[in-house]
């Protein structure tokens, strides 16, 4: 008996001891992100006194914002539907800011994509259907891709920054795929727009009446291969650690040159898919301005996800709802939908403020 009284309270350490490492294990990662989640409750502070000062009933406001974005089925599979190509541009984004590049030109590549599988699905016969999407959306890949050729080369080989030479591919990429609407591959009518493409090329929809696709199981699935390839195979360790310490990868052995070249082509890759996601399930024609932004916006979407694939997937669903919801308010009530781009600007604000900080801070340090 004594010695079972003895024996009992020599586990209670142990049994402590677990129950800390799980309470640990369990507040670790929340403490990373706290400064996201402090960005997003700040934003949307700021938007509160916004809505004060306007006139403009809070609570009422936000919780048709929220509403909008989740509260019915449709209104999720229209939240869905909009997160979709953020995820692939906050993904390029983060593949080349990773690699200490800032891919600025995820619109061009993301409009080339576009128009490369719009192509596929219009000027081919009807092909089997897996085999028709699958060329689709392996064109808008390499469409971007080759969008991000030359200035991943120029940076590699003569150190031309990439936010020159990605801005004006960008708006090249843009005014070019508008002049193919608007010129020689426009259809009858006078919306400037390709033929629709054939039914074999287009992507099923999973959540009627929405246009929600299953283009958003080829965005997960690329933000699970992001993951495998950056932190379980010697390519993306080098990219990672190119971003990191240039000369010190350099000094281990990692070729700089060509991690900058392949982290922008997987940039521009990613970008083009998003684009051909679009089109194959979404619209089924290239249409002029079909994006409202999905490339600028991926950079935001980057930032907030903390260059992590889970964490832009939950960026994305987030500026996807600000976006839908955003368009519900402004249905439903006297507020503009520009408060939802105030909330997402905020959020960037607040983001990309600390940072810049530390940059500057380590600027003053090296002088």
């Amino acid at each position: 008996m004594s010695d079972e009284s003895q024996a009992r309270p020599a586990h209670r350490p142990a049994v402590e001891n677990r129950k800390l490492r799980l309470i640990v294990g369990v507040i670790s990662p929340l403490r990373s992100i706290l400064p996201e989640i402090a960005a997003v409750c700040a934003a949307f502070l700021v938007g509160a006194i916004i809505l004060w000062v306007t006139g403009h009933p809070i609570w009422d406001t936000f919780y048709r914002l929220f509403h909008g974005a989740f509260g019915t089925r449709t209104a999720i599979g229209t939240t869905l539907t909009r997160a979709t190509p953020l995820i692939f541009t906050g993904l390029a984004f983060a593949v080349a800011f990773k690699c200490g590049l800032f891919n600025i030109g995820a619109e061009g590549q993301l409009q080339v994509g576009a128009f490369a599988a719009a192509w596929i699905g219009f000027a081919l016969p009807p092909l089997p259907p897996l085999f028709h999407i699958t060329l689709a959306f392996a064109a808008g890949a390499v469409a971007g891709v080759l969008w991000a050729l030359i200035p991943a080369v120029l940076r590699a080989k003569r150190g031309v920054h990439e936010v020159v030479t990605t801005m004006m591919f960008a708006h090249v990429g843009i005014l070019l795929t508008r002049y193919f609407a608007f010129g020689p591959f426009k259809a009858e009518g006078w919306i400037p727009h390709t033929e629709r493409i054939a039914a074999t090329a287009q992507l099923a929809r999973i959540m009627p009446p929405t246009q929600l696709s299953t283009a958003l199981f080829v965005a997960l699935f690329c933000a699970l291969a992001v993951y495998w390839f950056l932190w379980k195979t010697a390519p993306g360790y080098g990219i990672r650690a190119a971003g990191l310490n240039p000369p010190a990868a350099e000094a281990g052995g990692v070729p700089i040159a060509r991690s900058i070249i392949l982290a922008l082509l997987l940039s521009g890759a990613l970008a083009g898919l998003g684009g051909a996601g679009e089109i194959l399930g979404v619209f089924r024609r290239f249409v002029d301005g079909f994006s409202p932004g999905y490339g600028w916006d991926g950079i935001a979407v980057g930032l907030l996800g903390r260059l992590h694939p889970v964490g832009i997937v939950l960026s994305a669903l987030l500026f996807g709802a600000l976006r839908v919801g955003g368009m519900a308010v402004d249905r439903v009530t006297d507020v503009p939908a520009d408060i939802a781009v105030i909330l997402q600007a905020t959020v960037v604000l607040f983001i990309a403020a600390p940072k810049l900080m530390n940059f500057i801070r380590r600027r003053e340090h090296t002088r």
